[in-house]
């Protein structure tokens, strides 16, 4: 027999000084009232109630066992409280990881905004480009970049990225602009983490080694060079677009853009997702989408 059988009963019981009260209160009928409460009785080996045809009284024992069962029931009604009321309105802590340029830009600015909009949530955003475990870790959410890889987590779309492939104009008007991929190998090309660029050519995707005499794992300082004229990069949009559109930077090889790319939340697939998750994830969404975009 479950420890916890005949106790809420009991405690109803105790509290209405009646089994029909109780019954009453738990919405159930007067027999399994009774019925349950004996059963508490023969456990213990041990007389909680007293029972009268004009009322119902707790013996010694029954006053001890209600004090501390009383704790019990109430623990127990106020956990199953605080559970319907995440389901409602999200409480408690995310933990979210992005990459670091990405997240400080984008991410960052939006989970402050969504912590805003739920003042219960505690938020811990960890910014790395390496790819962190979300169960070893963790993680409620992850943003990543770029192609996904097959998963076994929840994967969802936010938005596309689109990689540009951009140089400065002073650059441009001393060496040239390439029109085709073959002419890159005759330019200075500002070689990131990896040292292929991704493109897509006549409709099929298209990895292309590059060189160039200045080499970083950091966008941005990638940026810095094409901005100063030292070669050609190829980043993200998030880099480069207030760059385009002032001029600073010029758009080349748009007909080889890479149009496969994405923004990604991925999460844990677990049975029940969590309010808190599923309201950010879907708040993302729709900051980030194209949709979003043009509210």
């Amino acid at each position: 027999m479950a420890i916890w059988d005949g106790v809420s009963e009991f405690v109803a019981v105790a509290e209405t000084e009646s089994f029909t009260r109780a019954a009453q209160k738990l919405t159930t009928s007067v027999a399994n009232v009774s019925r349950r409460v004996a059963a508490l009785e023969e456990r213990l080996a041990i007389k909680l109630l007293l029972r009268t045809t004009r009322k119902v009284s707790l013996t010694e024992a029954g006053q001890v066992y209600y004090q501390q069962c009383k704790q019990l029931v109430e623990g127990l009604e106020h956990a199953e409280r605080t559970v319907t009321q995440m389901q409602q309105i999200p409480i408690g802590r995310l933990k979210v990881t992005a990459p670091v340029t990405y997240g400080e830009q984008k991410i960052a600015p939006l989970l402050h905004d969504f912590l805003q909009l739920y003042p219960k949530l505690e938020l811990e955003l960890v910014l790395t480009n390496r790819p962190l475990d979300l169960i070893e870790n963790g993680v409620d959410l992850a943003i990543r970049l770029g192609q996904l890889h097959d998963s076994s987590f929840v994967v969802r779309k936010l938005s596309p990225r689109r990689l540009h492939v951009c140089a400065a104009p002073t650059y441009l008007a001393q060496y040239g602009e390439p029109y085709t991929l073959s002419e890159l190998s005759k330019h200075h090309c500002l070689v990131g983490t990896y040292d292929h660029w991704r493109f897509k050519d006549h409709h099929h995707a298209r990895s292309l080694g590059i060189r160039g005499r200045i080499r970083c794992n950091s966008g941005v300082v990638l940026l810095d060079a094409a901005l100063k004229g030292m070669g050609i990069a190829q980043l993200p949009d998030y880099y480069v677009e207030p760059y385009l559109a002032s001029g600073q930077l010029v758009e080349v090889l748009t007909r080889y853009r890479d149009d496969r790319e994405g923004v990604w939340a991925l999460y844990p697939q677990n049975r029940h997702i969590s309010p808190k998750v599923r309201l950010l994830s879907d708040y993302l969404y729709e900051s980030l989408s194209e949709k979003g975009k043009h509210r």
